[in-house]
This record gives C-alpha cells, structure tokens and sequence, in this order.
C-alpha cells in the first residue's frame, strides 16, 4: 500500500511539474509571439523603404543605406540589441527601464529585420523586365501605379520563398531577447532547467519552437499557392 501511495504521489509531482513547466514556457511563449508579430510588421514595410534608399539615384542617400545594410548584416544580433540597450546610457546618460525592455527588443529586431527584408525587396524588384514599365507607362499609369499595381505583386510572388526562411529564422531570433533580458520562451525554459536541474524544459521549448515555426511554414506555402496566378 506505501509504495502504491508512493507511486502515485510521485506521479502527481510529476503532472505538477509538467503543468508548472508548460504555463511558463507558455508564458515565455506569448512573449516571442509579441516580438515576432511586432517585428513583421514593422520591418516589412520599412524594409521596402530601405530597399527604395538602396536604389536611390542620389549618391548620398544610397551610400547611406547601405552602409547601414552592412551593419545590420554584418554584425550580431545579440550586439545590436545591447547596443540599443545600453547606448542611450553611454550616449545621452538616458538609462532605459526594465518596463522598456520589451520595447527596445522591438527596436532591435525592427531595424535589423528591416535590412535583410530590403535586401529581398531589392533583388526582387531589379529582377523585374523594363518592359513592363515601359508598357505600364503607354497605358497611361503613373510609376506610383505601375509599381503598386504592376511591379509589387509580382515581386511578392517572387520573393515569398526567401521572406518565408527569413520568418522562420526570426521565430528562433526571437530567443536571443535574453540578452536584454526579456523574459521570452528561451529564458523561462533556461530558468526552469536551472531549478528543476532537468533537460525537460529545453525539450518542451524545442518542441513549442517546432509548432510555431511549422505553422508558419504552412501559412506561408498556402499564401505561395494563392499567388501562383502571377506566374
């Protein structure tokens, strides 16, 4: 009989510990959804933007952007973050609060999304015919028309298979938010490994990691079959 009541206590030890170890993780979890929703937001569309400075007639301005390219780049992620962190102190003595950490995980994965996305821009738009502006511009539409109307839905069927792999890194990017110490997914799982002294939390964040980023590979190929009318 004691070692029935043994067993079992220690079965629901285990349930309880599982149970602690998935509210955490998913706790964490909704954390990296945030950052990975906030940056596809705002670095798609900046990153049009940089791809038009990077194609820019002006000497000047297309010089600047790529530099700025090179950084973003050339240089990790997990610097950049830091960088946004901790320059406003080193700079202007402006010391960012831990409320505002969130934020600057936002800013830091923004800017460097944006410059990998303007870089996919880029190559998709110059790999469009000049004959196609050519007759656009016959046809009596404005380059502001001819390009949204025209040139960008073909230029997002184009660019859909390297937006996808950049997605899918980002939903593993979103982990080295812990530098600054964002209490995404990745970190509760370290912290739960820590005191729990197991590898079960790191299975069970490996295995959340899988089913977000298989469901947005799927997303992503059904929105690559309902464009394939553009080919």
């Amino acid at each position: 009989m004691e070692c029935k009541k043994k067993e079992a206590e220690g079965a629901a030890g285990i349930d309880m510990e599982l149970s602690v170890i998935i509210a955490k993780l998913a706790e964490g979890m909704f954390v990296s959804i945030q950052i990975f929703i906030m940056t596809l937001v705002f670095s798609l569309p900046l990153g049009l933007v940089v791809a038009f400075g990077r194609m820019s007639k002006n000497a000047i301005l297309r010089n600047a952007v790529k530099v700025y390219i090179s950084i973003m780049r050339g240089t990790p992620l997990m610097l950049q973050l830091m960088m946004v962190y901790f320059g406003p102190f080193y700079l202007f003595r402006i010391k960012v609060g831990n409320g505002f950490r969130l934020w600057v995980a936002f800013i830091g994965f923004v800017i460097n999304y944006a410059a990998y996305f303007a870089e996919i821009y880029r190559s998709g738009i110059q790999s469009m015919p000049a004959g196609q502006y050519e007759a656009a511009k016959l046809l009596g539409y404005s380059r502001t028309q001819t390009f949204f109307r025209i040139i960008l839905p073909q230029v997002i069927k184009r660019i859909l298979p390297s937006v996808t792999n950049e997605v899918i890194t980002l939903v593993k990017d979103t982990s080295l938010a812990f530098t600054i110490g964002v209490l995404e997914m990745f970190t509760q799982a370290k912290a739960l490994a820590s005191s729990q002294t197991s590898m079960i939390p790191f299975v069970a964040a490996g295995l959340f990691y899988y089913v977000f980023n298989l469901i947005v590979a799927v997303v992503m190929e059904y929105t690559e079959k309902k464009l394939s009318y553009y080919q």
